[in-house]
């Protein structure tokens, strides 16, 4: 293991490492506040190799149990480094910073948790020192794609907003690019086991219509990494003979998926949430449940942390599901999937959804409509409860019968 001049210990022994809500120090990021991370290419001439940039408030000028703002900016240069490669390295900052003692990192992209411990502070380490690893670590990974890197902590409420604003733009640039790609037309698939030193059961098996749970990677995002790393996290797979094209079933990913999980998952089914559905890890961005009374499927995103008719709210679901089994009537999945053609087609597709939280709704707002129209209900996303509506089926069910909501006629989830 190399070495990163850190004052805490440092290796992937610490992934995963849960700290007691009393030895938290700083929080940022989760429902706390807004935290985003984000990585760019640059010229060689714009970067100072090792340089880590701070603005605003740092440990030294909060007490034990602040919560802050955070951005994370890491700006890359290099001959072979190009746009593509961003959406890969942005994802490493989760895995890279969750290597270290004391730290604590859950979500992506504007969906991001930091904790740092009061034991972590009390050995001397400060806000400087993410900079630090991420510099350390990255080039270590990627000596031959990274010249310079340059890193940005920003704890400014400003200007993690001006960089959240910057960062979506991107976001959705990046998942535009998977658009007009069909499963059907496309041969390869990808496994990403990033997760699985959390979620030992679970393995993403990423298509062009399926995005990664995380919600950080797409099959193109994918397919660039097992071209940096060919014996890295993403790995190609031939999906093979088509065992269920419903369901979502194929000869080859069932055999990834067992010697990806060590045998402790054989099959799933990638468009179905009833039938065997694909195993969930604990960095999902949305859970979706199947709701029984009202014949539909209701889905909610990790910033929302009120209860869900499942009668849980996402922290129990993600507790429940997150280590990597495959529950029928719930499935982990991201944001841009809700949109995508496959998102649990087995059951009808979006025309299932009967309640999403309001910033969900929000967020998702221009595709999902577009979508909506696409499937001739151009209205669908306005015929959906929200905790506005209520936080149980028997709330829920008489506007879903009021707005006439297309889940109530068709066939029966149970």
């Amino acid at each position: 293991m190399f070495t990163i001049p850190i004052p805490l210990s440092y290796g992937s022994q610490f992934e995963g490492e849960r700290l007691r809500s009393d030895d938290i120090y700083l929080e940022c990021g989760g429902n706390q506040s807004l935290m985003v991370e984000l990585c760019v290419n640059r010229s060689v001439n714009a970067l100072e190799d090792g340089k880590t940039v701070l603005n605003g408030p740092t440990l030294l000028d909060v007490q034990a149990g602040a919560v802050l703002p955070l951005a994370i900016l890491v700006e890359i240069a290099g001959v072979h480094f190009r746009t593509e490669h961003t959406a890969v390295i942005e994802r490493q900052i989760h895995r890279l910073l969750n290597y270290t003692q004391g730290i604590a990192y859950a979500g992506q992209r504007d969906n991001a948790r930091l904790v740092i411990s009061k034991t972590a502070v009390a050995k001397g380490f400060q806000l400087h020192h993410l900079g630090i690893i991420l510099h350390s670590a990255l080039k270590h990974e990627y000596a031959t794609l990274i010249d310079r890197l340059q890193v940005t902590i920003s704890t400014v409420a400003e200007d993690v907003e001006h960089i959240g604003t910057q960062a979506r733009s991107i976001y959705q640039e990046r998942d535009r690019r998977i658009d007009k790609m069909k499963d059907e037309s496309t041969a390869v698939f990808y496994s990403c086991t990033m997760c699985q030193s959390t979620s030992p059961g679970h393995v993403c098996i990423v298509t062009p219509e399926k995005s990664g749970m995380c919600g950080a990677l797409n099959w193109l995002d994918c397919q660039v990494y097992s071209q940096i790393n060919p014996i890295g996290y993403c790995q190609p797979v031939q999906k093979g003979l088509t065992l269920d094209s419903i369901s979502g079933q194929w000869q080859g990913v069932n055999a990834r998926i067992a010697q990806a999980t060590a045998c402790k998952t054989n099959s799933f089914n990638a468009y179905s949430i009833t039938k065997t559905p694909p195993t969930s890890c604990n960095q999902a961005e949305c859970i979706a449940a199947v709701l029984p009374l009202c014949n539909g499927i209701m889905c909610v995103n990790r910033e929302y942390q009120g209860i869900t008719p499942s009668g849980m709210n996402f922290s129990r679901l993600i507790e429940l599901l997150g280590g990597g089994v495959s529950a029928p009537g719930f499935c982990g999945h991201s944001k841009y999937n809700i949109h995508q053609g496959k998102f649990i087609s087995a059951e009808g597709g979006i025309k299932r959804l009967v309640w999403l939280p309001q910033i969900l709704k929000n967020s998702i707002r221009e595709r999902f409509i577009a979508r909506a129209a696409d499937i001739g209900i151009p209205d669908l996303l306005e015929r959906i409860a929200d905790e506005k509506v209520g936080n149980t089926e028997e709330e829920i069910l008489p506007f879903l019968a009021a707005k006439n909501h297309p889940a109530l006629e068709m066939e029966s989830l149970v």
